[in-house]
């Protein structure tokens, strides 16, 4: 129930709507069963002008005319019906009063005019039946599509706003399945809600009590069915949900496996395992076909089943109620037969009715799935009033700085580390040492598990988040373009920014060059992650985006990894130019970036091992003169990778 409230707080803001496609319903449902209770006229009609045929007329006055075939019914119909006063049973005399109207109605004038006004009353019937019915799926189709989007809305932006603590437990094709599959599922909850549940309860609710209306005691037989019918319901239904929500999982584990597969296609094609994809693959389709088949024969045997409990009511009806007519009991045979045609025509609504709970339940399983991620809270959140800052005029501090992504030990031990305005400070270590996790706390991707990030002595946990990294200007170790033309990928982030102003930060990173020889220039489309680009030209585009930022603060992580030895010297230019006037925090792997750095901080297992000039650390002969000479060997201007070259 409570999955049930929280997906009806998004139809809420189209309460009107859904009002109205509820009201057509319950028309739409009257009129179905005004339409079942015209055959009671028509059989009338059609028999009491056949007894005419036959002679069997009843008796008239000496005095009245004959009536001859095919002549004025209204005697021979209606003459003999009680009369609106008469002293009857009052459900009895009820049914034989309205009974009375309806014929005197139609039954007037010859047996072709009647036969004509009911045709005519048909067909004015099922037209304003159908304009009711258009109605109905008109109006909750936008409702539907209205909150299907919403809920799509709420759960990217949701996303946006989550830390990155969130996406390192995930796959992206779970959360793409969330987003597109899960929801569409939701939709169906909705349908079932209301489409189906709604319209078709009232509609078995008004076929249900004509046939009570008739006869209360055959009725009874029929509502006898009714509670297993509801149990078998439940049950089902609660398996249902259960298995949906396992369809769902095998849902994610196909969309994150495609999506890993076409990312990663070059590697998959270099490495020749195309068949081991195809099997990885194949296994999750056949689960989920397995999963698919066990959910489908559940639902599907919900139907029959209902619809043969709802057939053994109908059978001793027609057994009880036959006999009730054959021994002149308290039902006539035309009655019968309305009675008939409306326990008939409840079957179909309360068969549609178990379908739609069934869709109601996979729905509520998406609707889960939907939630979790929407009741997942950010594990960094900027403060209400936070303080704004629009530059810093001292320093940037790391203050007895402990952290853990909670699956192990700390990373980072006991950092303490000023950087002042205006220095250029470079962080080099061994792999896994924690120089990229340093900058995230700057950045604030993350917050500290032990002590403080400050800016001008301001902890980062007081500060305007938005503030904060509008300062900061960061050129990733894994360059992340997008699907776009190279002047929106440059101006990202920025509105407004003009092409004069694109071109410059190009021509600071040393890119104009390759960027004026595409085919369209700046309004070339790189393609996905820019796979239009060589990898040394992806850095450089993304150092451009930097450039044109031009924050006060700029932060390079392993900007030049992914380099020739050509592209390198042009960045190294570009960087060089950039970091006049600035704050900048570099990660290098290639220790020949940062030799002219104002200081260089060794980190070795978490903790600050060495820290000076590249002069300073040579001299100590520790880790840092290590690496370097790992590197370099005899030759200090030797560069790493100089046989490596873009794609």
């Amino acid at each position: 129930m409570h999955l049930f409230l929280r997906l009806m707080g998004y139809v809420r803001p189209y309460w009107r709507r859904l009002v109205a496609a509820l009201v057509c319903m319950a028309i739409f449902a009257v009129l179905s069963t005004v339409s079942l209770g015209m055959i009671l006229p028509f059989m009338n009609v059609l028999f009491d002008e056949q007894t005419l045929v036959a002679g069997d007329a009843p008796a008239l006055e000496p005095d009245a005319p004959a009536s001859e075939p095919g002549g004025d019914l209204s005697l021979s119909v209606v003459g003999d019906l009680p009369s609106v006063g008469s002293d009857l049973p009052s459900v009895g005399g009820l049914k034989e009063k309205s009974k009375a109207r309806i014929l005197a109605f139609f039954a007037s004038g010859t047996a072709g005019e009647a036969l004509g006004k009911i045709c005519i009353a048909f067909l004015m019937l099922f037209f304003v039946k159908s304009i009711f019915g258009y109605l109905q799926t008109f109006l909750m189709v936008t409702v539907e599509q209205r909150v299907i989007r919403d809920i799509r809305n709420a759960l990217f932006s949701h996303l946006n706003e989550l830390s990155l603590s969130f996406f390192h437990g995930q796959r992206t094709g779970q959360l793409i399945s969330r987003i597109t599959n899960d929801v569409m599922l939701v939709r169906k909850a909705l349908v079932a809600t209301f489409a189906n549940l709604f319209r078709e309860v009232l509609l078995a609710v008004l076929y249900l009590g004509l046939a009570v209306w008739i006869s209360w005691r055959l009725a009874l037989i029929t509502l006898v069915v009714l509670p297993p019918i509801v149990l078998l319901m439940v049950l089902i239904g609660r398996r249902l949900r259960k298995r949906s929500a396992r369809l769902q999982e095998r849902m994610a584990d196909i969309t994150s496996t495609l999506e890993e597969s076409i990312a990663g296609m070059r590697v998959v094609k270099a490495f020749g395992m195309e068949n081991y994809e195809k099997e990885r693959f194949f296994r999750h389709t056949w689960s989920y076909f397995r999963t698919s088949i066990r959910l489908e024969v559940l639902s599907a045997a919900a139907g029959p089943l209902v619809e043969y409990l709802g057939v053994v009511g109908v059978v001793i009806i027609l057994w009880y109620g036959g006999r009730q007519v054959i021994l002149g009991g308290e039902v006539s045979p035309d009655w019968f037969l309305v009675f008939l045609g409306s326990v008939l025509s409840a079957l179909q609504p309360l068969r549609k009715v178990s379908r739609a709970n069934n869709d109601l339940q996979i729905g509520l399983a998406a609707g889960g799935r939907v939630f979790d991620v929407l009741d997942t809270e950010p594990s960094v959140v900027g403060p209400v009033d936070g303080k704004v800052v629009e530059g810093f005029s001292d320093r940037i501090s790391f203050e007895g700085v402990h952290f853990s992504y909670g699956t192990g030990g700390d990373v980072l031990h006991n950092i303490d580390l000023t950087v002042a305005r205006g220095q250029v400070v470079a962080i080099v270590g061994p792999s896994g040492a924690g120089k990229s996790t340093l900058l995230d706390l700057l950045a604030r991707f993350y917050d500290p598990t032990g002590g403080r990030v400050t800016i001008d002595g301001v902890d980062l946990r007081d500060v305007d988040l938005k503030s904060l990294r509008r300062l900061l200007g960061i050129v990733t170790q894994e360059t992340i373009l997008f699907n776009d033309t190279v002047r929106n990928n440059i101006a990202y982030g920025l509105e407004g920014a003009d092409d004069k102003e694109v071109i410059a930060a190009a021509e600071a990173a040393n890119a104009h060059g390759f960027i004026s020889a595409m085919p369209d220039g700046y309004d070339t489309e790189i393609g996905e992650r820019g796979v239009m680009l060589s990898g040394g030209e992806r850095q450089r585009i993304a150092i451009a985006r930097a450039i044109l930022k031009n924050p006060p603060v700029l932060i390079l992580d392993e900007a030049t990894s992914s380099l020739d030895t050509e592209s390198e010297r042009l960045v190294q230019e570009a960087i060089e130019r950039l970091l006049r006037g600035r704050t900048v925090l570099v990660i290098a792997h290639r220790l020949s970036t940062v030799r002219n750095a104002d200081r260089i901080v060794v980190l070795d297992e978490g903790t600050i091992s060495e820290t000076g000039t590249h002069q300073d650390l040579m001299s100590l002969e520790g880790l840092y003169r290590h690496l370097y000479d790992m590197q370099f060997r005899n030759d200090q201007d030797e560069r790493p990778g100089e046989h490596s070259r873009d794609e």
